[in-house]
């Protein structure tokens, strides 16, 4: 592996027109649990890195009028999809550019931003530190940085099936064997000091699921999290990681907790620091 993001045949989730509709129902769902606390003031530059198919940066937009977004990600099929995604959305004209690159060559002086954004990005490299570090390297003195991560050490679900925990534990062997951690939520304040950034602040943010709370049920535990474990079904075959009967069985416990006498829970990190 290189101090980069995973290359497409390694990247866990894939870029498929399925995972792009599932980054835009997790984006979605998560909206207000997430951002409803991030804004940035008119004129700031803010960097967006590891962007995607914009499904986040649809929902920052409207809570900084007036700032301007750098959104950054080095696969160029999900900037394509970022732009057709952003170009009817209110506040987007001419204050967002995309740029495609590298979170470790960024073309971009020092100091060139305010503010920097990091949604499900760090779980993905294989040196999450150094990344950080590089992002410094283009904020200027007391910038402020975001990020969020999942941990999916945090899932827990009824009925509970060990059958079930093991497909996600395969999610995160196949992203483990690419770099990555999926775990990384718990290590956002410690990465964030050894990486030399001050003032931290981490926040759990939790989803909770059940039958009287259907639009969680269905945006986050169908859409969401059962959609990105399915996703890695062909990764956890290819690696031997389990056997497609098991798989099967796994998948169908795991979508027992989406019924309505089942419960889901889970817990997102989000950590804000400054420069």
């Amino acid at each position: 592996m290189t101090d980069t993001a995973p290359e497409p045949s390694t990247y866990v989730h894939g870029y498929s027109a399925i995972e792009a509709t599932r980054l835009g129902d997790q984006a979605d769902t998560l909206a207000e649990l997430l951002h409803h606390d991030t804004c940035y003031p008119a004129g700031a530059r803010v960097l967006e890195i590891g962007c995607g198919v914009g499904a986040q940066t649809r929902h920052l937009l409207p809570h900084s009028p007036g700032a301007r977004f750098t959104c950054v990600d080095r696969e160029r099929s999900s900037l394509a999809a970022a732009r057709a995604a952003l170009a009817d959305t209110p506040g987007a004209g001419g204050l967002v550019d995309f740029v495609q690159a590298d979170l470790f060559a960024l073309p971009f002086p020092a100091g060139s931003f305010d503010h920097a954004f990091v949604c499900f990005v760090l779980e993905h490299l294989d040196r999450p530190r150094e990344a950080l570090r590089a992002l410094r390297r283009v904020l200027r003195p007391g910038a402020s940085v975001t990020v969020i991560e999942g941990d999916h050490g945090s899932t827990f679900f009824h009925p509970d099936s060990p059958k079930a925990r093991r497909t996600i534990d395969c999610l995160v062997e196949a992203q483990a064997r690419g770099g990555g951690d999926a775990n990384i939520g718990r290590r956002l304040f410690p990465l964030l000091a050894e990486a030399g950034l001050r003032d931290i602040a981490v926040s759990p943010r939790f989803v909770y699921a059940d039958g009287s709370r259907q639009r969680w049920v269905d945006g986050f535990t169908r859409r969401t999290f059962i959609a990105m474990v399915e996703g890695a079904r062909e990764q956890s075959l290819r690696l031997g990681l389990i056997r497609e009967d098991e798989w099967s069985e796994g998948i169908a416990d795991l979508k027992r907790a989406a019924l309505d006498d089942g419960t889901f829970c889970y817990t997102f990190f989000k950590a804000t620091a400054f420069v």
